[in-house]
């Protein structure tokens, strides 16, 4: 074989591995834009069967001592973003929010105090993760000038969401689930595939408080 026809070899062997690499990668895309489309319109459904009912939500406390009051899951909203995929539109997430506020009133103000870096630490990444408005005090020693404590004063509001992101090149979503449970952030990761009904009913349910297989 000529040099010349070992180059149009090498040639076709690279282009009909190319050929087979953007097959995959088309069939991946359709299976995460499905599985996109799907998780849009089935958090769309669930946001306005939510805001008519808004359930209870989990117990809320910034130190694990002081209780906010009774909350309630509100104002639930749906969002998407799209970018470009081999010059094409695609999903680059898909996303629920939602107000946690008191069951009944306004939100209020509330007050907490830490001395202890474990402490600190936990209620700063907490009040970070709503966010939750608040100030931040040093209590020191009259006399002495030494701190003796960190005081938070709040307003017990903060939000709850579900940001699912599309990974068009493995076929898979990303899912993080951000105080579904009291302050807390779960993080799961699924093939497009198995995004229908049965795993979004798990969401459902975790959003609400109820048992499910979803964490």
């Amino acid at each position: 074989m000529s040099f010349l026809n070992q180059l149009k070899s090498q040639a076709n062997a690279l282009q009909n591995q190319q050929g087979l690499q953007r097959r995959d990668l088309e069939e991946s895309i359709a299976r995460t834009e499905a599985a996109c489309r799907f998780a849009l319109d089935y958090l769309g459904d669930l946001a306005r069967q939510l805001n008519v009912i808004q359930p209870a939500a989990p117990r809320f406390s910034l130190d694990g001592r002081t209780p906010w009051p009774a909350m309630k899951l509100a104002e639930f909203r749906v969002d998407s973003r799209k970018k470009l995929i081999l010059a094409r539109e695609a999903f680059e997430y898909v996303a629920m929010g939602w107000r946690v506020v008191p069951q009944v009133g306004q939100p209020v103000e509330g007050r907490v105090r830490v001395n202890f870096p474990p402490d600190l630490q936990r209620v700063e990444s907490r009040l970070m993760m709503g966010p939750v408005k608040h100030e931040r005090r040093e209590i020191r020693h009259p006399e002495k000038n030494t701190l003796q404590a960190i005081e938070f004063e709040y307003i017990t509001e903060t939000r709850g969401s579900v940001h699912i992101t599309a990974d068009h090149d493995r076929g898979a979503l990303g899912f993080r689930i951000l105080n579904a449970s009291g302050f807390d952030v779960l993080e799961r990761r699924f093939p497009a595939v198995r995004v229908a009904a049965e795993l979004m009913d798990e969401l459902a349910k975790l959003v609400v408080g109820q048992p499910n297989r979803f964490g």
